[in-house]
C-alpha cells in the first residue's frame, strides 16, 4: 500500500514537470512566433501607412503581388528571409517613421537620408539590438532619445534637433563614426557635451559642428585617442583654452575648432599630432606666438589661423612644412615674412588684415622693406679680415643656391603633381581609412606583390565598395618615381579595357613615415596569368573564344594607349599578370615598364610561360613556336584548348583549312614577337574586328602597310592585325 502511494506521488510529480516543460515550450513558441517573416511584412506596411507623400512612387511595389523581400529599398537575409536593411535614400518621401520599425528585429542598417521625415525618432528603434548603422541625415526629425549600445555608424546631420545634448548618446560605446555619431551638425543643440561620450573609445570621427554647444571642451572628448579621420567642433560657443589633451590625438587627420570663443595660447601639445593634415583654428581668441612644436607636423597640408590675436614673428619653419595652404590673416604678427616654401607662392598663403607691422616677403605682397640693422662695433680691422671671405663667399653661396633651387623645384613638382591629383580630380582618402579598409594591411588581404608595391584587397564605405589598394614600397629605389609616373599616366587615360583608378593617397603613416598608395577598381577574377596557369584548386580557362575575346580587349587597350590617348604613351610591361579580369571576364590592362604583345599571345595559345624551365640558353618561347612551324603546330598548342574545343581538328573535312589558318596565325604572331625591334611589325596598328554570325567582318579602318587576316578558328570572332615595318 505504501509503495503504491509512493508510485502515485512520483507519477503526479512527473506529470506536473511534464506540464511545466510543455507550457514553457509553448510560451517559447509563441514568443518566437511573435517576430516572424509575417511580422516583418506587417511592420513594413505600417511604415508605409505613415508616408504622406511618395511623389516618385517608390513604395508602389510594397503590395501583395511581390514578396516583401523584393520590395524596393528592402534587403533580406538569405537564411531566414528577415529584413536586414532598409534603404530609402533621396526619394522625396514625406511623413513620420512608424514605431513598428522596432519589430524588424533583424535590421542591421537603416538609411532614410535626404527625405522629409518629421516628428520624433521612435524610441522603439532602441529595441533593434542588431542595428549597426543608422543614417537619418537631412530630414526634419526633432527628438534624439535613443539608446543603441551596438551602433557603429550614426548620421543625424541637417535635422531640426534642439534642446540639450542627449546623455544616452554616451552609451553607444561601440561607435566608429559620430556625424558621420552625432552628426548633429547643422542642428541647434544646447547644453554641455556629456563627458561620458569619452567612453566611446572606438570613435574614428566626431562631428558636432554648427550647434550652440557652450562651455569648455571636455578633456575626455578632446583626448579620445581612437579618433583618426577627424574631429569637427567648429561654429559652436566653446570657451576657455584648448585642452592640452589634444596631444593624445596622435593619429588624427583633421581638427577643426574654428568659429568658437577659445582663449589662451595654442597648446604646444599639438606638435604630437604628427599625422595631422588639416588644422583649422580660425575665428577664436588665441594669443601669443605660434608654438615651435608645430614644426613636428610633417604631414600638415592646410593650416588656418586667421581672425585671432596671435603675435610675434612668423616662424620660418612653416616654410619647411609640406603646406599647400597657409592663412595667417587678421592677427598681430610683426617682422619679416619668410620667402621659402609656401611663402614663395602668393596663391597659397595670406597675411592680410591687422598684420600692419610685417615687412619684406615676396614682391607680390607689396609690404615695406625691412630696415637694415647695423652693428655699432663694426670697425675697419674687422672689415679688412672679411675681404677674403667676401670674395669667396658669393661663389659658395651661388653654388649652394643653385643646388637648393634645383632640389626644391624637383620636390615641389612632385608634391604639386601628387597634390593636384588628390585635390582636383579624385576623392580624398587618408592613410587611416586605407588602414581600416585593408584590415591593417593584413597578409590575408594581400592579393599580389611586385618590385615597387604590394596589392591588398580593401573594403570602403562599410563594405559597399571593394577595391584594390597598391601600397608603394618607398624603400625601393625608384618607387616614388614609379608612383608619380603611374599617377600622371592614369590621370589622362580613360578606356574600358584599362584598370580604373579610383583615387590616390600621399601622406604619412602613424609612425610619421612617407606613405603612398593607389586605389583601383577591384577585379574579382584575378589575372590572366592565374587563369592560364591555375593551381590545382582552380579551373583553367580552356575556352578558345574567351581567349580570343581577351586578346581583343588587350589589343583595344594598346591601340588606345598608342594611338588615341591625349598623349602618346609607350606601354611596355605587357604580360598575363598585368591583365586583370572582371566579373564578366572582360580584360583590363594594368601597370606600366619591358615585354611584347606578341609574346603574351604566344603564351595564351601555347599555355607556356616565357620563363618556363624548358627555356634555357638561347632556346625561348619564340623559338619553341618557330621550330614547330609549319608541320608540328598541334604539338605546341595548349592541350586544354585541343581537348575542349579542337578535337578532331585534322580528322574532319575542314581539318586542313583550319590547320592552315592556325599555322598562319602563329606565323604572324612570331613576326611581332621577333627578338630584334627592326624585325617586328608595329603593334600600334593592331586592330580587332568583331564579325557577325555569317562570318562577315565589320569594315576595318584604313591603315598603313601590310594587313594580315585570320579567322582564328572561331565562327564569331575574326582577328585582323595590321602591321607596319619600321
Amino acid at each position: 500500500m505504501a509503495s503504491s502511494n509512493m508510485f502515485r506521488r512520483v507519477l503526479n510529480v512527473s506529470l506536473i514537470l511534464s506540464w511545466l516543460v510543455l507550457a514553457m515550450n509553448c510560451r517559447g513558441s509563441v514568443a518566437a512566433a511573435g517576430f516572424t517573416n509575417e511580422t516583418d511584412r506587417r511592420a513594413l506596411l505600417m511604415f508605409k501607412d505613415l508616408i504622406q507623400e511618395d511623389p516618385l512612387a517608390v513604395l508602389s511595389s510594397w503590395n501583395d503581388s511581390l514578396h516583401f523581400c523584393e520590395w524596393k529599398g528592402v534587403t533580406c537575409g538569405r537564411q531566414h528571409q528577415r529584413v536586414t536593411a532598409l534603404r530609402l535614400v533621396a526619394q522625396n518621401l514625406v511623413g513620420s517613421v512608424s514605431p513598428q520599425i522596432g519589430r524588424l528585429t533583424f535590421l542591421r542598417k537603416i538609411r532614410l537620408d535626404n527625405n522629409s521625415f518629421h516628428g520624433n525618432i521612435p524610441p522603439d528603434i532602441g529595441q533593434l539590438f542588431r542595428l549597426q548603422s543608422l543614417s537619418l541625415y537631412n530630414n526634419s526629425f526633432q527628438d534624439l532619445g535613443l539608446t543603441l549600445p551596438n551602433l557603429k555608424y550614426l548620421y543625424l546631420g541637417l535635422n531640426n534637433f534642439s534642446g540639450s545634448f542627449p546623455p544616452s548618446m554616451a552609451n553607444a560605446s561601440g561607435l566608429l563614426h559620430l556625424i558621420i555619431f552625432v552628426a548633429a551638425a547643422a542642428n541647434i543643440l544646447e547644453g554641455s557635451i556629456p563627458v561620458k561620450l569619452g567612453n566611446c573609445t572606438n570613435l574614428q570621427v566626431l562631428d558636432l559642428e554648427s550647434n550652440r554647444l557652450p562651455g569648455v571642451i571636455p578633456e575626455q572628448i578632446i583626448g579620445i585617442s581612437s579618433l583618426t579621420i577627424g574631429l569637427y567642433l567648429r561654429l559652436n560657443e566653446f570657451t576657455g583654452p584648448l585642452p592640452s589633451q589634444v596631444g593624445n590625438l596622435k593619429n588624427l587627420g583633421a581638427l577643426s575648432i574654428s568659429g568658437n570663443k577659445l582663449i589662451g595660447e595654442i597648446p604646444s601639445a599639438l606638435g604630437s599630432c604628427q599625422v595631422l593634415e588639416n588644422l583649422d583654428l580660425h575665428g577664436n581668441f588665441f594669443e601669443g606666438a605660434i608654438p615651435s612644436s608645430l614644426d613636428q607636423l610633417k604631414g600638415i597640408q592646410q593650416l588656418d589661423l586667421p581672425q585671432n590675436n596671435l603675435s610675434g614673428q612668423i616662424p620660418e619653419f612653416l616654410g619647411k612644412l609640406p603646406l599647400m595652404r597657409l592663412n595667417l590673416s587678421h592677427n598681430m604678427f610683426e617682422g619679416e615674412v619668410p620667402k621659402v616654401g609656401v611663402f614663395n607662392n602668393i596663391s597659397a598663403f595670406s597675411v592680410v588684415g591687422k598684420n600692419m607691422k610685417l615687412c619684406g616677403g615676396i614682391q607680390p605682397l607689396h609690404l615695406p622693406a625691412c630696415p637694415i640693422k647695423f652693428s655699432k662695433k663694426n670697425k675697419r680691422p674687422f672689415l679688412d679680415k672679411m675681404i677674403p671671405l667676401l670674395i669667396i663667399l658669393p661663389i659658395v653661396l651661388l653654388l649652394a643656391c643653385l643646388y637648393l633651387i634645383f632640389y626644391r623645384l624637383k620636390r615641389s613638382q612632385q608634391r604639386t603633381s601628387s597634390a593636384a591629383l588628390l585635390e582636383n580630380e579624385y576623392p580624398k582618402i587618408t592613410y587611416a581609412e586605407l588602414l581600416h579598409a585593408t584590415n591593417e594591411f593584413s597578409p590575408s588581404n594581400l592579393i599580389g606583390e611586385g618590385r615597387y608595391g604590394s596589392v591588398y584587397k580593401g573594403s570602403l564605405n562599410s563594405g559597399e565598395h571593394i577595391v584594390a589598394v597598391k601600397v608603394l614600397k618607398l624603400q625601393e629605389h625608384g618607387a616614388n618615381k614609379s608612383f608619380m609616373a603611374e599617377c600622371d599616366v592614369l590621370r589622362i587615360l580613360r578606356h574600358r579595357n584599362l584598370v580604373k583608378i579610383i583615387t590616390a593617397c600621399s601622406s604619412l603613416d602613424f609612425q610619421g613615415k612617407d606613405f603612398k598608395a593607389l586605389v583601383f577598381e577591384f577585379m574579382p577574377n584575378g589575372s590572366l596569368d592565374n587563369w592560364l596557369h591555375p593551381t590545382q584548386a582552380e579551373e583553367q580557362g580552356s575556352n578558345l573564344n574567351l581567349r580570343l575575346s581577351i586578346a581583343i580587349d588587350v589589343a583595344s587597350a594598346l591601340d588606345y594607349i598608342h594611338n588615341h590617348g591625349e598623349t602618346t604613351i609607350c606601354y611596355c610591361d605587357l604580360k598575363p599578370s598585368n591583365v586583370l579580369l572582371d566579373d564578366d571576364l572582360c580584360a583590363h590592362v594594368s601597370d606600366f615598364g619591358l615585354a611584347s604583345y606578341g609574346i603574351m599571345l604566344l603564351e595564351m595559345f601555347t599555355g607556356k610561360r616565357p620563363t618556363d624551365s624548358m627555356f634555357i640558353d638561347n632556346f625561348s618561347l619564340h623559338n619553341y613556336v618557330k621550330f614547330a612551324l609549319p608541320d608540328r603546330v598541334m604539338e605546341i598548342i595548349d592541350s586544354m584548348i585541343i581537348l575542349k574545343e579542337m578535337e578532331g581538328l585534322n580528322e574532319n573535312r575542314h581539318g586542313e583549312g583550319e590547320y592552315a589558318k592556325l599555322k598562319s596565325c602563329l606565323e604572324s604572331i612570331l613576326i611581332c614577337s621577333a627578338e630584334w625591334p627592326h624585325e617586328r611589325m608595329d603593334s600600334g596598328h593592331l586592330q580587332l574586328v568583331c564579325t557577325n554570325e555569317s562570318g562577315k567582318p565589320s569594315r576595318p579602318r584604313k591603315t598603313r602597310g601590310h594587313t594580315w587576316n585570320a579567322e582564328m578558328l572561331s565562327a564569331e570572332v575574326e582577328l585582323s592585325v595590321s602591321f607596319t615595318q619600321y
